[in-house]
């Protein structure tokens, strides 16, 4: 159950939530300033209260540490856990996706997966997009919370 040191700024209603790569990673690695948080948004997700939408340009993004450090076990258990999750859609990149990431990207001077990941968002009917990234703050299309606000 989360706690009330936890809640702050977690959504009280049930939601459509855009999640960027890095509250999987807080999530994943017990970030010691962000991990409770992130678990938290993730037992809410798992229980059904939220639901969640993602790029599989995440994957790619989560992957890319173990493989570089050779640590093939992990990675295939990452892939595991991330792609079962229950109430997380996993999108592909489509070209539709493609060109409305590079209006973002153009718009707001974005990094390609987090442009990416927020077309993805609000193509998909999110109702906000978590992440941690201080350039999110410069979009308009959709509610960018960071955790870095919160925690």
């Amino acid at each position: 159950m989360v706690g009330p040191s936890l809640s702050r700024g977690l959504p009280v209603q049930r939601q459509r939530l855009g999640l960027d790569t890095n509250i999987f990673i807080y999530f994943l690695e017990d970030h010691p300033r962000y991990g409770a948080w992130c678990a938290s948004l993730f037992e809410l997700i798992e229980r059904g209260r939220h639901a969640a939408v993602t790029s599989t340009v995440m994957m790619l993004e989560l992957l890319v540490q173990p493989y570089r450090d050779q640590k093939d076990e992990l990675a295939h258990k990452i892939f595991a856990l991330a792609s079962t999750y229950p109430k997380l859609e996993w999108v592909p990149l489509t070209m539709h996706l493609a060109d409305r990431a590079a209006e973002l990207r153009a718009r707001y001077r974005l990094s390609t997966p987090d442009a990416i990941q927020l077309a993805t968002a609000i193509d998909h009917n999110a109702e906000c997009f978590h992440g941690n990234d201080h350039d999110l703050r410069r979009v308009k299309e959709i509610e960018c919370i960071l955790v870095d606000d919160l925690v």
